[in-house]
């Protein structure tokens, strides 16, 4: 099943384009719903690479939700920037997701593309992506709108 959901960020292309890299973004704007840490306890990198990152997801900081592979890359797009993971997991078995982010009158367009695979928990799975992805847009606009600073919000 797939989630299309976009949104116009107040700031510029090169500021979406350096923050969408930043493990600091990812674990910001899935807040609280969903928190990241690496399996191994170390503190994530201030810059993801591409390539395969396992986390360990958390529901709401408290409820366990096993681990997931984050598989990054950066596909070509004609303007703007994208950045892919086609990330899986074991009770997820695809979470393939493209963000793709162009310049806009007012801002950048950001854009979320989510395929969601979960077997027969695949509509619930959908239901969530619906929901976090939404909540992500959110957290991006009101920390775009405060020109990235993280201590405002």
């Amino acid at each position: 099943m797939n989630v299309d959901i976009s949104c116009i960020l107040p700031c510029t292309l090169e500021q979406a384009v350096s923050q969408v890299q930043t493990t600091r973004l990812l674990r910001h704007i899935s807040s609280p719903l969903v928190v990241f840490s690496t399996l191994t306890g170390d503190p994530f990198p201030e810059k993801w690479t591409m390539g395969t990152h396992w986390v360990r997801l958390t529901l709401l900081g408290v409820i366990p939700f096993g681990t997931q592979a984050i598989v990054l890359s950066s596909p070509p797009v004609s303007s703007g920037f994208a950045l892919r993971d086609a990330g899986y997991g074991r009770l997820i078995a695809v979470w393939d997701h493209l963000i793709t982010i162009e310049p806009a009158m007012d801002g950048v367009r950001y854009r979320d593309r989510v395929t969601v695979r979960a077997g027969l928990l695949t509509p619930m799975v959908w239901l969530f992506a619906q929901l976090f992805y939404r909540h992500r847009q959110r957290r991006w606009r009101r920390l775009a709108a405060n020109n990235f600073d993280y201590a405002v919000l």
